[in-house]
């Protein structure tokens, strides 16, 4: 998304397989962008053997372990999609009384986007600002330690970025021509695994 970090009311960490999130949030948090920070996630097929305890106590911990004292780090342990990262996230927020006119949201790489959009959707009075590790592709793989995986998920992310405005789950957002083809050849090679399968296919 290119959005600049600034100080917002809140940092929302999104729960995945990828603790590079936490440790954005945490430097975030640590340069003084968010006064707190909440983490949301449960499990799921990719994360469930790497963080049993759920992706959001996994994240809490590793921002514990970086000094970030416990009383600025939330967890919201129950959301198993996107979208219930941003409406339980919501609800912890207002169950505690802290207003809200802004979140700085944490993501992968290639999550910004859908998370920029479905947050616009889900907690539209809030202003949203993206953000995730600046890294290069090549980076973000060696990091990750399994190209595949990334690529299946690259794919099922844009998958997901053109289905669910139709379901009125995230605002729309622009795909260029070349992105769709891109997408289309990845799919004709097999990187489906985490597509949701439609009735279209």
């Amino acid at each position: 998304m290119h959005h600049e970090p600034r100080p917002c009311s809140v940092a929302v960490g999104l729960g995945s397989h990828d603790l590079g999130v936490a440790d954005t949030t945490v430097d975030l948090y640590q340069r003084g962008m968010a006064p707190l920070i909440v983490f949301t996630g449960a499990t799921s097929r990719t994360t469930r053997a790497r963080m049993p305890r759920g992706e959001a106590v996994h994240y809490r911990e590793r921002a514990l372990e970086l000094g970030v004292p416990p009383e600025d780090v939330l967890v919201e342990p129950n959301a198993r999609n996107t979208g219930e990262n941003i409406r339980l996230t919501r609800a912890l927020m207002e169950q505690a009384g802290r207003p809200i006119d802004s979140v700085l949201l944490i993501s992968k790489p290639y999550e910004e986007r859908r998370a920029y959009a479905t947050a616009r959707k889900l907690w539209p009075e809030v202003e949203v600002v993206s953000a995730s590790t600046p890294m290069t592709f090549t980076e973000y793989v060696d990091s990750i330690g399994d190209p595949k995986l990334v690529i299946d998920m690259l794919v099922g992310a844009l998958q997901r970025l053109q289905l669910y405005p139709v379901q009125g789950s995230m605002i729309p957002m622009s795909v260029p021509p070349s992105v769709v083809a891109a997408f289309q050849r990845l799919c004709n090679n097999g990187f489906t695994s985490r597509m949701i399968i439609t009735s279209a296919r």
